[in-house]
């Protein structure tokens, strides 16, 4: 089976992995470099790096809605392509190519978290579970039939990086039952129910402000979803204080009020959270306890 595999970031490298292992990948399409790090060196993506080393054919167009990319595409005659994280839609043009149609693996229990995020907002939402999905594509986003699907729990404990890790193998090993479902022509299709969708838009940086009006469980579950990025943050005497990690506690106190004289503890709607580490802006990341002495912060001082 002759597979064009369309991916870009480390989550992505898995399913590439899969592909490559079991079947003939003839072309591996990924966003083109980008400037990354301090010096804004132009960095390959993790799904081209891979490609490389198995000394795939990559290509980086800008955007996928020009004939000559179609057109290229079908010189690869490819009986199926795969999409995992690739950050662009397929324009009908291309979805029409292969054979035996088009594949994605997507971050989540379809219909729900449909979109660009749906790992991170699962986490952000308080779910206990979550999983994977491959679909057949279709010209909507996320709606395409259901081939399989498999589950994870949401510890407490995860955070969002950690858990984008773990999908992205449970994707990989969902992928490799459905090609080869697919290749036995066996693969089921399952229509999803719309009235149970959810969307999950893009993150952006304002998604990762902190609201200590708000529930300590909901706090907790903000900071790991937006981790690593765009990373937790509240307002610090104007600065902006990164939140790289935290624990329940407890307390009673104001939104924002430090409970503790030692640990940097802070009271939420209702009752408390532990920032065990912390950043300003230019400075090394410090546990709660070095921040509250390095700032000689005390119990009834307020972070925001």
């Amino acid at each position: 089976m002759r597979i064009v595999f369309m991916g870009t970031p480390d989550f992505a490298v898995p399913s590439l992995k899969t592909c490559a292992d079991s079947y003939e990948v003839v072309g591996v399409f990924c966003q083109p470099d980008r400037p990354a790090g301090r010096g804004y060196k132009l960095t390959p993506p993790p799904v081209k790096i891979e490609a490389l080393g198995r000394e795939l054919p990559v290509f980086q167009p800008n955007s996928l809605k020009s004939p000559q990319v179609a057109a290229q595409i079908a010189d690869l005659n490819p009986d199926l392509i795969v999409v995992v994280a690739y950050g662009q839609i397929l324009p009908a043009q291309i979805l029409e190519i292969p054979p035996l149609g088009c594949v994605n693996v997507h971050g989540s229990l379809l219909p729900k978290y449909r979109g660009a995020a749906p790992i991170q907002w699962a986490m952000i939402n308080g779910e206990k579970e979550t999983g994977v999905t491959t679909i057949y594509m279709d010209a909507g986003l996320d709606t395409g039939d259901i081939i399989l699907s498999r589950t994870m729990p949401i510890t407490p404990q995860i955070t969002g990086g950690e858990l984008w890790t773990a999908l992205s193998h449970l994707g990989a090993d969902c992928l490799k039952e459905t090609l080869d479902l697919i290749a036995r022509g066996e693969a089921p299709r399952t229509p999803q129910d719309h009235n149970e969708a959810s969307y999950a838009p893009k993150l952006t940086k304002a998604d990762g402000q902190i609201d200590f009006n708000q529930p300590a469980e909901a706090v907790l579950n903000r900071i790991r979803g937006v981790t690593p990025w765009p990373g937790a943050s509240t307002d610090f005497g104007g600065e902006r204080l990164k939140i790289h990690a935290a624990l329940p506690a407890r307390g009673q106190g104001q939104p924002g009020e430090i409970l503790d004289s030692k640990r940097l503890v802070v009271a939420t709607a209702d009752g408390a959270v532990e920032l065990t580490k912390v950043q300003l802006p230019g400075k090394a990341a410090l546990t709660g306890s070095q921040m509250m002495q390095g700032r000689r912060l005390k119990a009834g001082d307020f972070i925001r």
